[in-house]
């Protein structure tokens, strides 16, 4: 396990005691907890492959042929 050392100005310090005195815990152990689910949260590029994934998985009866040529996609009307 790390330790580290956070710095923060004595008012924080003191209003955070209070905060944890009040969840009969320690400072310590909000930081822990904080930093605990803050690294366990997905984050956005996660959420998104997970998006892609369940959009992927949910595509039925795809078929290219079905697709228009290339020549048709690109010719013009005159």
């Amino acid at each position: 396990m790390k330790n580290i050392t956070v710095s923060v100005d004595d008012e924080t310090y003191r209003r955070a005691r209070m905060k944890a005195a009040e969840k009969d815990t320690s400072v310590s152990a909000l930081v822990k907890q904080y930093l605990t689910a803050y690294a366990s949260a997905v984050t956005q590029n996660e959420e998104l492959k997970l998006e892609e994934k369940a959009l992927r998985a949910g595509i039925r009866n795809f078929r290219a042929s079905g697709n228009i040529s290339r020549d048709e996609l690109h010719s013009r009307e005159q």
